[in-house]
């Protein structure tokens, strides 16, 4: 059951002293009730918008969004009481303890003291952070600060919960807690999309991957499905030295399918092919006559990274992700698409 729609939102700035900038045009989007679904995109590309406008903090100036049925524009005070949201930055009260910003956000809902309390206390154990629970926030370190953002959307326990870059500034260990922490919500019925800088978060987390480049959907499946719609294998090689970067790509060019993707240092080439064992021997082979030295070499299934790629045209990097500035998409148009 779709819990989430979005049809046709456009969503138009315009900048004293610039062109207007169409953060949203014409994009569409669907969200599956109890499921999980990841928006990633180049920088601009229209994601923050899109959760703004889902959240009833700007209205688009046209297109129509429903959370369960209800329209968000015309009816943001029914909306609002059933949605839970933690932004890319922690919206925290640095001066309060973390039990007491939590505390805090009940009293805000009108749970009762007694309620409030004891959701406080509920969501302190969750994220651990019970001996932290008396400190001023502002002595919480950036990985406790974005548990407690996290746990003060949550307070209401609500059934659709937005969140933008949840892992953001934490470490391995903690990043597998969240992402256990948000699986289990999802179990409970919560319904999550998220924005992320991390494709391996898309990839473990996600039900569903919706790529947003110029203000529109321009792909959405699984994350096997969309790595399946760019089709192939990838030879990847990794050289010594970077004065052999023009030579490989070359030969890569040669025997590979397509144009081979040279990383920012130029000691990392990636090619895709079509018979990838085959391709190898060949690359190999030809690396040893122009006695080009390797780190590594080898072959491996598309990454969430290559279909990011294809179809925005430069790849994923933490700046991509960050909240939308209203400046136009940096990426490539494409028609490509995977239905669900």
């Amino acid at each position: 059951m779709t819990y989430i729609t979005a049809e046709n939102l456009t969503k138009v700035y315009t900048p004293r002293g610039a062109p207007p900038v169409h953060a949203l045009d014409g994009l569409t989007l669907s969200v599956p009730q109890g499921t999980i679904t990841a928006l990633l995109g180049p920088n601009g590309a229209g994601k923050t918008t899109t959760v703004k406008v889902l959240t009833t903090l700007i209205r688009p100036d046209s297109g129509v969004a429903m959370i369960g049925g209800v329209d968000v524009a015309k009816h943001p005070e029914r909306i609002r009481p059933i949605i839970g949201v933690s932004g890319q930055y922690a919206a925290v009260d640095e001066n309060l303890t973390g039990f007491e910003n939590l505390d805090m956000v009940g009293r805000l809902y009108h749970l009762g003291a007694k309620q409030s309390r004891a959701r406080a206390t509920q969501l302190i154990e969750l994220f651990d952070l019970t001996e932290a629970q008396n400190r001023p926030v502002k002595g919480f370190s950036g990985g406790m600060r974005r548990r407690i953002d996290l746990a003060g959307a949550l307070v209401t326990r609500p059934q659709v919960l937005f969140l933008d870059e949840p892992t953001t500034g934490l470490d391995p260990r903690s990043r597998l807690g969240m992402w256990g922490i948000i699986n289990s919500l999802v179990g409970e019925g919560t319904t999550v999309l998220l924005t992320t800088q991390y494709l391996e978060e898309a990839d473990q987390l996600a039900d569903s991957i919706s790529v947003v480049d110029d203000g529109k959907v321009i792909a959405e499946g699984t994350a096997d499905e969309l790595k399946a719609s760019i089709g192939g294998q990838r030879v990847e090689i990794n050289l010594v030295t970077s004065a052999d970067t023009v030579a490989a790509v070359q030969i890569l060019r040669r025997h590979g399918s397509g144009e081979p993707v040279v990383s920012s240092e130029g000691r990392s080439l990636t090619v895709g092919a079509t018979d990838a064992p085959v391709v190898l021997q060949a690359v190999l082979g030809e690396f040893g006559r122009e006695n080009i030295e390797l780190f590594d070499a080898g072959m491996r299934r598309p990454t969430l990274d290559d279909v990011f790629l294809r179809l925005t045209g430069h790849a994923a990097t933490a700046a991509d992700d960050e909240a939308d500035d209203h400046s136009t998409g940096r990426g490539k148009k494409t028609k490509a698409a995977v239905k669900s």
